[in-house]
């Protein structure tokens, strides 16, 4: 598989099937093991900062990827704790494209 912080993410339609169980498990190992698989519908993780601008500077450089992918996490911020939690609305369930923006968003920390 080529790595996924290299692809770019795709427009998802209305009707196309959310990514099964295996391969869930696939593209997991692909991406840091920090984040959660939740009920196969959505991955999470969460990052700890030193202080509060530490982490908005986090959550901006999330926003400009996110803006450049057309593809937008949820995102929870609480003081130096961010939480980032992505799914395909359009598939009410998780695609390639999560995966790829979970890769962009740990290559963000290396």
């Amino acid at each position: 598989m080529k790595d996924l912080a290299t692809r770019a993410c795709f427009a998802c339609e209305g009707g196309t099937p959310a990514m099964p169980h295996d391969d869930i498990t696939t593209y997991t190992a692909e991406i840091s093991k920090e984040w959660k698989v939740i009920k196969d519908h959505s991955i999470k993780r969460e990052f700890k900062f030193k202080d509060f601008k530490e982490a908005m500077k986090f959550v901006n450089d999330v926003a400009g990827v996110a803006n450049h992918e057309n593809h937008h996490p949820d995102i929870y911020i609480f003081y130096n704790i961010v939480q980032i939690e992505l799914y395909t609305h359009a598939v009410e369930g998780l695609s390639e494209n999560d995966f790829i923006m979970a890769a962009k968003i740990d290559k963000l920390l290396a």
